[in-house]
């Protein structure tokens, strides 16, 4: 039921590392760049909720929750396609909305189905194993153009204003994996035995019906206090997750291979070094994921939680101290360590709090404060870096690492059950 995720963060991955690179690459700027980025937070805000009520009521004969699945798939590979070959800036921050959207079409409904199918004592191995396959399609996203470039002799570099072919190819592989691992799941996988299917039927078609916006609002304003508790914990995690998407590229660039000409080698050689490194902290999130289960049942979720997050803060921060690229590998470890515990604690924690029969809608509030820290950082870090900061994106990380560490702190206040 995990596998359709491999392909879901195939595209999310090729976004995180490669679309700051394109928005330069257009001629975006370190202050500008974060604002381009607000289309995918804004996206997640409008989309996830909608997906989360309705999937909740959906019963067709794909089930309830792989229709979305499979809508969500086919939108993102067709924007997956479309993305490298734009022209022009506006472009570029258009298509990144419809991929992002289409991508929370996808997601949400996945974190719903192990909510849905696996009993409380096997949710936290369930969400672990979707952290696996989560780092693994990362892994290989991430690492592509590097590959492409590196052992197919793939052009890594492009006239002004034109897209490398290296990140146009791994944007076209990108669109048939994430189609493929869906479809696997979508194919494979039986949401209910028959007569729980049955029953679900009976139940939906004898409930009155309701007003759609009413009922959301009342959901929300009745959310469950370890919701509250986490979405603390949430805001700083993603705050600090965000920043590190937006200006890793051009940190490590400037910063590290002390370039900022999009069409230099050493640029896009840093750039494609990016790329590997979000393999690194995705392919240590895949491993750790195996950890994380035995280690929350040795001790606790809010104490493995916590300390993922601080490996996550000293992971950030240390990358202001290092100088020679290589050595990015050590922080990108940390780094994966705290997104393994962000990809399965929280929910884990969360599927014990909320009625199981308004498992898809709470899922996608929960996305209220994962893209709103990510709105606030999109909005804000443009006038920080560059008022403050010169436009020295290493400082973004820096206070990035910061973020991580208030949420570890956080954790504390969150009641598990």
């Amino acid at each position: 039921m995990s596998f359709g995720f491999m392909g879901i963060q195939f595209g999310f991955a090729l976004q995180n590392a490669n679309v700051s690179r394109i928005f330069e690459t257009l001629g975006a700027d370190a202050s500008g760049i974060p604002v381009l980025w607000l289309a995918a937070p804004v996206t997640g805000l409008l989309v996830q909720p909608v997906i989360g009520y309705m999937s909740d009521r959906t019963w067709c004969f794909l089930g309830r929750r792989r229709p979305y699945f499979l809508v969500g798939a086919l939108c993102a590979s067709f924007a997956l396609v479309i993305m490298p070959n734009v022209s022009a800036l506006w472009m570029a921050a258009g298509m990144l909305w419809v991929m992002d959207a289409s991508i929370n079409i996808s997601m949400e409904p996945f974190r719903a189905l192990v909510g849905d199918l696996l009993p409380e004592e096997q949710r936290t191995k369930g969400f672990a194993m979707q952290s696996f396959f989560i780092g693994t399609g990362a892994v290989i996203a991430s690492v592509l153009p590097y590959v492409l470039t590196r052992f197919l002799n793939v052009p890594n570099t492009a006239p002004q204003g034109k897209i490398p072919a290296s990140v146009q190819y791994s944007f076209y592989i990108g669109a048939v994996a994430f189609t493929g691992a869906v479809l696997w799941t979508v194919i494979r996988t039986r949401e209910y035995p028959a007569e729980v299917k049955s029953g679900i039927s009976a139940a939906m078609m004898k409930k009155p019906k309701e007003n759609p916006l009413k009922v959301i609002f009342a959901d929300i304003m009745h959310m469950p206090a370890t919701m509250l508790q986490l979405a603390v914990v949430q805001f700083f995690s993603w705050f600090a997750l965000f920043s590190m998407w937006i200006y890793m590229t051009p940190a490590v660039t400037s910063y590290i291979y002390h370039s900022s000409n999009t069409t230099s080698a050493a640029y896009n050689e840093g750039a494609n070094w990016v790329g590997v490194l979000f393999a690194v902290y995705n392919g240590a999130a895949a491993v750790l994921a195996f950890a994380l289960s035995p280690l929350a049942k040795r001790t606790s979720r809010k104490l493995t939680h916590a300390v993922s997050l601080l490996f996550g803060a000293l992971g950030l921060i240390s990358i202001y101290f290092i100088k020679t690229p290589v050595w990015l590998i050590l922080p990108m470890l940390g780094v994966g360590f705290a997104w393994a515990g962000i990809l399965s604690m929280p929910y884990a924690i969360l599927t014990g709090a909320i009625p199981p029969e308004k498992m898809g809608f709470y899922m996608g509030v929960f996305n209220f404060f994962i893209v709103i820290p990510q709105i606030v950082a999109a909005s804000l870090w443009g006038v920080i870096i560059g008022y403050f900061f010169n436009n020295e994106a290493i400082y973004a990380l820096l206070l990035g690492g910061v973020s991580f560490f208030i949420a570890a702190l956080m954790v504390y206040f969150v009641k598990d059950n």
